[in-house]
């Protein structure tokens, strides 16, 4: 199973994660893309984004084709679901207050999801403040959690535990200007007992150290891979 896997890791072993915008990233350049997450030990493969005009059966078939990493869904609405995926992050927006991304699109999936072969792992997932109004916030409607307030980052992430989900994914949005401060991810490892991604803004192999030094079990790299894949490498010799 992929969360046991996750949970076996956790605080013995660093992990990378690849994430692909469908909207960003067209089946022709998989090859090369999953190529080089394989040959850096890639942990997993994300799929998904806030806006996703394409379907994403194709993508997703093509993607678990080469990979030799589960793929799994990063989805942002319920129309980017597939069953060519491994399994799915099951995303609870626990840092806003909209309750479509709490409960509403997980009603509306949740027949699908249950007739899917799909391992499901629940998420809280917090957006956290970064200098620029992400798509994320955009889409949800949602504020995010202020980068300079650590405690409501951590009461927000210990509340999510305490609701069962299984991991807490702290980001600043696809296209961050910077990584989440090392403060708040130090604060919140402190203080949960499940395993933490953060991902969002990380672009060079020192933003990775910081992420990973503060605290984070996955980090999860997108487009900076996007725009060159050969970076991978250098991020997998700090996983």
């Amino acid at each position: 199973m992929i969360y046991k896997s996750i949970l076996d890791f956790s605080g013995r072993k660093k992990m990378l994660a690849l994430l692909i915008d469908p909207d960003e990233t067209g089946p022709d350049r998989i090859p090369d893309l999953i190529g080089q997450a394989n040959d850096s030990g890639v942990s997993f493969v994300l799929v998904g984004g806030s806006l996703v005009n394409k379907p994403v059966d194709t993508l997703v078939a093509a993607i678990k084709h080469h990979s030799l990493a589960p793929v799994l869904l990063f989805p942002g609405s319920p129309g980017q679901l597939s069953n060519n995926a491994d399994g799915l992050l099951l995303l609870s927006l626990i840092s806003g207050r909209n309750p479509e991304f709490l409960i509403g699109n997980h009603v509306i999936a949740a027949q699908f999801i249950k007739n899917s072969s799909l391992e499901v792992i629940p998420v809280g997932y917090m957006l956290v403040e970064n200098g620029s109004i992400s798509s994320v916030e955009y889409m949800s409607n949602t504020k995010p959690l202020p980068r300079d307030k650590p405690g409501i980052a951590v009461s927000t992430a210990l509340a999510g535990e305490m609701l069962g989900l299984k991991l807490i994914y702290m980001e600043g949005g696809s296209g961050a200007r910077d990584i989440i401060p090392p403060g708040i991810i130090s604060e919140v490892k402190k203080n949960i007992s499940i395993p933490l991604i953060v991902g969002g803004g990380i672009k060079s192999a020192s933003d990775l150290r910081k992420v990973f030094d503060a605290g984070a079990d996955i980090a999860v790299v997108g487009n900076a891979a996007e725009r060159d894949a050969g970076i991978l490498k250098e991020f997998s010799r700090l996983a």
